[in-house]
């Protein structure tokens, strides 16, 4: 689990030189849908990709602009119709169908986004949005091969791509050398000289601790001529306390970790032994179907022990109210809801909680399915008026 995505991406920016890192960064990130490091001129001027992709190119367009009155909650849809859904947009509705595949000029949803006429023009002038060229092409485009739909993308496992072809064949030293040399060619930058030895240690050892190294280590590593100085380094870093503290911080802050209860007089509880416990489950690298089961459900699993209740502390992050006029049955459910929203957050990649009042007007997620969740969490024989702060010292 702790030697996955971040670790690599931390070790590819200790050995590339950082002006390159930081340009590989833009690339990745400054794609249509996704201009949070590019600038609208830039996304503007940006090729159109060859491939439109639904979820990359064309449900930002849609969410941003459409959904609000053609998306999944049917107590705002308008004329009745559907596109986050590609069986009800290719239906007829009060006019052609909204998206023809293969037929942009026959859609209806080109000839609204296109009208002249403000009073057919989509989305409506009086909704405040409106569509630049750019998008419209995209979607002109996507529709024209095809109109294909994606699931959510957090539904769909993900799948190693291919290797992309480079021209400078000898400069790759391993796979992720591939994609940054790819993308550093597309723009036209040169790799830059590899870190010197001192440079190359302080840049690993904040990215896999958070720390600097000590001058011991840096004078250590620069004395170490062995062919395997850096591997033997990298070991060192991911075998260190340090390293697992500095992951698990990340993981504290999604699951919303304090000491103290967050409300009224917020007192003092004693929640850091579960904190222990994820320290050391990055630290045992735990696979991560464990980590999950262990702290959504782990007092459930027969004969548990009690690390694996310890774990189900990530359920009780939330704030918790002692104060005597509460009514309990609110706070109750308020921590119900809670665990319900952090759990399909941090696991789902969801924002669930726009479900609990209406349907989502953006996902695809009903009032009714946020409940059936629910109801998973309503079931811990607890009060919302506390009395005290929970501890969990007894689990020692």
């Amino acid at each position: 689990m702790s030697c996955t995505r971040s670790t690599i991406f931390s070790l590819q920016h200790a050995v590339l030189g950082h002006a390159a890192f930081v340009a590989v960064l833009a690339g990745i990130f400054a794609t249509p849908g996704n201009t949070q490091f590019a600038t609208a001129a830039e996304a503007a001027a940006a090729p159109l990709p060859q491939r439109v992709e639904f979820n990359r190119h064309v449900r930002p367009i849609l969410s941003q602009n459409c959904y609000q009155c053609h998306g999944p909650d049917k107590n705002t849809r308008e004329a009745g119709l559907r596109l986050d859904d590609r069986e009800d947009a290719l239906k007829p509705h009060d006019s052609d169908p909204a998206i023809v595949p293969n037929k942009a000029a026959q859609s209806e949803m080109i000839r609204r986004i296109t009208a002249q006429d403000p009073d057919e023009r989509m989305p409506p002038a009086d909704s405040g949005k409106h569509l630049k060229p750019r998008q419209i092409e995209l979607l002109r485009r996507w529709i024209d091969q095809g109109a294909q739909y994606e699931p959510h993308w957090s539904f769909i496992p993900p799948k190693a791509p291919p290797l992309p072809e480079v021209k400078s064949k000898d400069w790759p030293r391993g796979a992720i050398d591939r994609f940054v040399l790819a993308r550093l060619e597309q723009e036209g930058i040169k790799p830059g000289q590899e870190a010197d030895r001192r440079t190359l240690i302080r840049r690993v050892t904040l990215d896999l601790t958070g720390l600097p190294p000590t001058l011991a280590e840096v004078q250590a590593f620069v004395a170490d001529k062995a062919p395997d100085a850096y591997e033997k380094l990298v070991d060192r870093l991911l075998a260190s306390p340090r390293y697992a503290e500095h992951m698990a911080r990340q993981w504290l802050d999604l699951a919303r970790y304090a000491d103290t209860n967050g409300y009224q007089y917020d007192q003092e509880r004693t929640q850091w032994p579960w904190r222990d416990w994820v320290i050391d489950a990055f630290a045992r690298n735990m696979p991560f179907n464990q980590f999950t089961i262990e702290q959504l459900a782990g007092d459930q699993l027969p004969e548990a022990t009690p690390s694996q209740i310890l774990a189900t502390g990530f359920n009780r992050n939330h704030g918790i109210t002692v104060e005597g006029g509460v009514i309990d049955e609110e706070y109750r459910v308020e921590y119900v809801m809670d665990r319900v929203v952090t759990t399909s957050t941090v696991w789902m990649g969801l924002t669930m909680g726009c479900a609990r009042c209406h349907d989502h007007k953006f996902d695809p997620l009903s009032r009714q399915e946020f409940y059936e969740f629910f109801a998973f969490f309503n079931q811990v024989d607890e009060k919302g008026f506390q009395g005290f702060a929970p501890q969990l010292k007894e689990l020692l």
